[in-house]
């Protein structure tokens, strides 16, 4: 055999063992933190205050399920899944729709819609101080999403969760108000944990003004219960 012929075939080879492994490769990024798999859900305890000036705290306290469905192409040809959601106020009550969002991963953004506004809420491959701008397909302001913790344990109703993602898109508090808005994600089963605060602080009175004191606001905390699939 010629030293050519040889070098051609040894090409070969390395170009056929290149293609097999890319086609071996995994379809999911490292770490997945929002599986898309219809029939998948969750379920959360939700316990939610509402504040309103001169008045006791308004407490709610319900449970969330959130369902995987059909998988199905979105207006922009992506693949999407639609998030079923069902509110129940016992447990001995039946579950009661609340709400259809969606979500779907386009090249290494997971976008979840919801009531018609598309936020990225991860960007793969996530790390410890990775930034991204939530808000990119919205019209209004940019808002600044960061990851942290990446890997590390979580525990919540007493359930511990090896391998989480925290995900800060706003923890701010000054003399006029606090907004908060966390999410937890664990690896393999989705959103675990989720604090959404909106508070806003007594300013018309020097009395008042820097105490904390609330003037209206809610906030909404999300502890998941179960999960598995249908």
């Amino acid at each position: 055999m010629s030293s050519r012929l040889y070098i051609l075939l040894l090409v070969l080879l390395i170009a056929t063992g290149g293609c097999r492994r890319g086609t071996d490769a995994p379809g999911i990024p490292e770490y997945d933190f929002m599986p898309l798999e219809a029939g998948r859900y969750r379920i959360y305890d939700v316990q939610e205050t509402q504040y309103a000036r001169n008045t006791l705290p308004l407490q709610h306290s319900y449970r969330l399920k959130e369902t995987v469905g059909p998988a199905y192409t979105d207006v922009s040809g992506h693949r999407a899944y639609r998030l079923l959601r069902y509110r129940q106020t016992s447990n001995s009550l039946s579950w009661q729709p609340d709400s259809i969002w969606s979500v779907r991963l386009v090249n290494n953004e997971v976008i979840r819609t919801e009531n018609g506004r598309d936020f990225v809420s991860l960007l793969y491959p996530v790390s410890n101080g990775l930034r991204w701008n939530g808000n990119r397909y919205n019209l209004w302001q940019s808002e600044e999403y960061e990851a942290r913790n990446v890997g590390q344990p979580f525990s919540v109703s007493g359930k511990e969760f090896g391998e989480t993602v925290t995900v800060i898109a706003s923890n701010d508090s000054t003399l006029i108000g606090q907004t908060k808005r966390v999410d937890i994600y664990a690896h393999q089963i989705g959103m675990i944990y989720k604090e959404r605060t909106y508070l806003q602080f007594c300013t018309d009175t020097p009395a008042c003004l820097g105490k904390n004191q609330i003037e209206y606001g809610i906030r909404q905390i999300y502890r998941i219960q179960t999960y598995g699939k249908e």
